[in-house]
Formats: C-alpha cells, structure tokens, sequence
C-alpha cells in the first residue's frame, strides 16, 4: 500500500513540475511586410537589426507561407488552423461561420492567459476572441505593453499576442531613406514617386523594427528563458503583385521561432509551412489538446530539430476585397513549381491601390499611367497587372519573381497536369465552391478606376 501511494505522490510531483515548466509564448505580428524585406531574408537597404538579432537566436522558415494574401482571411486561418472555405473568412474583412474555433482557447484550457495588443484578429473577430486582456490601439505599442505589464501579475503561463499595424498602408510620412537610393523590384516601375513611396514604405518597415525590439526586450526580461517567441508577417506588401495576389511576393512570409535551449540557434530550414501550422505547433508544444480536423498540423519536430521535411505543397486562396478587388485566385505551390488559376481570366485584376491612388499607398499609380504612353516595357508592367491568363506555372528556382509563364511549355506539361489535379481534388476535398462575392469587372467593359468605383458605391 505504502509503494501505491509513493507512485501516486510522485505522479503528482511530475505532473505540477510539468505544468509548471510550460513555456510562455509571444506570437509579434506585422501587417502587409513583404517576405524580402528584411535583413535576415537579404534586404540589401532597409535596415531591421532587431528582427535580424531575432534571426540570429532563433530559427529562420526559408519557405514560410500564408493562407489567404488579405487581412481578415489570413488571420482567420491563423486563429482556426482551417483554411478560408472551411473557416468562413473567405472574402476579405469577413469573418469565420459560428461556432467555429479560436485555437487559442485551448491554451486557455491549458492555463495560459492570452493577452492581445493593437491587430491581432481583424476588425470584430478581436471581440470574439475571449482574450483575457484586449489592448486594441494599434500606436504606442511598446507604450501600451509596458504599461499593462508593469500592473499586472503573472501568476501562470501567459500567451502575449502583439500585432503592429505597420507597413500597412498609409506608410508614414517621416521619411528615414533617400528615395534616390531604395531598390526596386524588377516588375515595377521606375519612377520619382514610385521611390518616394518605397522609401516610405522601408521607414515604417523599420519603425516595426524598432518598436518590436523594445517589446522583445521587455516581455524577454519580464517573462524568462523559457519562452516561445515567434514572428511573422499576415501576407506581402500593398504593392503590384504582392497583397491580394497569389505570387510570392504576396503569400511568402517572414517566420522566425526562438525557444533558448530547445531551438538551436541561427538555424534556417528549408520546410514548408503555412500560417495554418502555427497555432496547432503552439498547442503541440505546451502539451495542450489539439482539435481533431484541422488543416493546419504541429511542425514541432521541425524547430527541435528531429527532421526537416514537412509539406510537400502549399496551397493558397484568395476570394477578393469588397468592390476593389474581385478577382478570385488559386494556387498550389511545391519547392520547385507554382500553378496557379484564375477563377475570372475574362475581368480585370485590381485592388485599392490602382483605384484609389492615395498619398502614401497608391499615388505612384499616376506616374505609372504616363509612363506607359512612351515606355514599352512599362506599358507591358502595367497589362500584365491588370490582365491574367486563366493559368498560370512558374519554375520558381529559375524564375523566382514569376516574370516567364510556362504553361503552354511542351516541357512542363506533366507536371502541370499532376498541379492541376491536385488542386481541383483538393478544392473539391475544401467544398471550396469558388464562389464570386461582387460583380466583376469584364475585360469587355471599362477599366476600373476611382470614379467607376465612387458611382458604384454612390448608387448602393
């Protein structure tokens, strides 16, 4: 009897110390940062020490992607671990069906408190969260978390969820680089406002910087060694052919995981991962319940270093943005070849950017226009922006900025039959009914611009 009760008491002893010894998490998220620039994925001119320090304690995902390239679908899929047609948050700002499942309410389960701050979710679905504590300015932030911490005790495990709104449109005015002197993706044109937008784009990119290097330092100091902390950004820029789009430069993401003696440092892998895996390796991680049925599954044994394969595709949808964006997409991506289809060949592609023309988002559009009247090679930017075959493939080792369709190449043709397969059995596996949430813009009507636009909305 005496040895039953020792082996009861020390059941226990091992279960306290493990509840214990459950790391704390900071998930820090950025809003529309491009994959490249940063320091630590090879940006040669805007400057990120922080999140390149990051890089240098943690592991760097190589082949990091996100589910939908717009703002509440993507966040959607973080929170649920479903992707968009499982979800509900198809379109963008829509939010996920009833009833469907924040996974950080199993952290909770676990003990954990989760604590947001500035863009976490998007729009409402903040207040459907069940956060403990919801700080929703989206300025000051290295302010609001320091405040708040300084007042509060930590008696548990805690889950500090952080998302600045930076660099998402309108980029700041207080200029920090020489327009003169920022670098241009190849696909853009060069013009004086075109760089005058990119330097102001690269500044808020690195006030990112500096305000998440404030918040790591404090939260590093307040929470301990034994913390996970990891970063990311929802999708690409609002650039052409970036968000709302579904190249690289809008699905590919910055991803960084540090846990001090359980991650090797400066470690980058080559695994591909998607915005739908990381909640579910948080849970693997802290030995909270994993809901059955997700698509998203733990790459915990990625960041412990017991393998390096993961997924062999990636698959990514965008169902558009109220009236300015309908153009819905669909892709799968391997290591080696992207396809990728457009639902809507016959309308023409276009997103706030184009249509409204702001300053500090869109305005260049206006440089681009004229521009085009005496530059071949802009006026061929600007129709490929504007106007989508109904397939696309890409040999993304060759042809990284996806510039040479090759879907009428003799070449690839079995491997574009096995991606175009694949995609239709796992849409249909989706229930994915390739819906149209607007009105589209056909290729034999006008093109859009902001007045089409104004009237459409003037005549609801």
């Amino acid at each position: 009897m005496r040895g039953i009760l020792t082996i009861f008491l020390f059941a226990i002893f091992v279960s306290g110390f493990a509840q214990n010894q459950r790391p704390n998490i900071i998930i820090y998220l950025a809003d529309d940062l491009g994959w490249k620039d940063v320091g630590f994925n090879g940006a040669k001119v805007v400057k990120t020490p922080n999140l390149d320090e990051l890089a240098k304690q943690g592991m760097v995902f190589d082949n990091a992607f996100i589910a939908s390239p717009a703002c509440a679908p993507s966040r959607a899929a973080l929170l649920t671990g479903l992707m968009p047609a499982r979800n509900g948050a198809e379109e963008n700002h829509t939010y996920p069906k009833s009833g469907i499942e924040v996974l950080t309410n199993r952290l909770q389960q676990n003990g954990y408190k989760i604590y947001a701050f500035g863009k976490v979710a998007h729009g409402k679905m903040n207040n459907e969260c069940n956060w403990d504590f919801y700080h929703e300015k989206k300025v000051n932030l290295d302010k609001n978390v320091q405040e708040f911490f300084n007042k509060t005790k930590i008696d548990g495990p805690v889950c500090v969820m952080i998302g600045d709104r930076r660099p998402h449109v309108q980029w700041t005015s207080d200029n920090i680089y020489a327009p003169q002197k920022v670098d241009l993706p190849g696909y853009f044109i060069d013009t004086k406002e075109t760089r005058e937008h990119r330097a102001r784009y690269y500044s808020d990119v690195t006030g990112f910087d500096e305000t998440f290097g404030k918040n790591l330092s404090f939260l590093e100091n307040l929470l301990g060694e034994n913390t996970i902390m990891v970063m990311s950004s929802d999708h690409g820029a609002q650039w052409p052919f970036g968000k709302w789009n579904l190249y690289d430069e809008g699905i590919r993401t910055p991803l960084v995981v540090k846990w001090p003696e359980k991650i090797q440092k400066g470690q980058r892998t080559t695994a591909m991962v998607s915005w739908i895996d990381i909640l579910p390796t948080l849970l693997d991680l802290t030995g909270s319940n994993i809901p059955e049925n997700l698509d998203g599954k733990s790459f915990a044994k990625i960041l412990l270093g017991e393998t390096d394969v993961f997924r062999n595709e990636i698959y990514t949808t965008h169902s558009g943005d109220g009236i300015f964006n309908v153009y819905p997409i669909r892709s799968i991506r391997t290591k080696r070849y992207k396809y990728i289809k457009n639902l809507l060949p016959g309308c023409y592609h276009t997103n706030h950017s184009d249509l409204l023309r702001k300053d500090g988002a869109g305005a260049y559009w206006d440089s681009w226009d004229e521009a085009s009247k005496t530059d071949k090679h802009a006026a061929e930017i600007i129709s490929k922006y504007y106007q989508r075959p109904a397939e696309e493939f890409y040999d993304m080792q060759a042809d990284p900025n996806e510039q040479n369709n090759l879907i009428s190449n003799p070449y690839f043709q079995n491997e574009i039959k096995e991606l175009r397969q694949k995609l239709a059995e796992w849409m249909l596996m989706q229930s994915d009914k390739k819906t149209v949430f607007r009105a589209p813009y056909l290729l034999s009507g006008p093109k859009p611009d902001k007045a089409l636009i104004e009237n459409i909305i003037d005549t609801k």
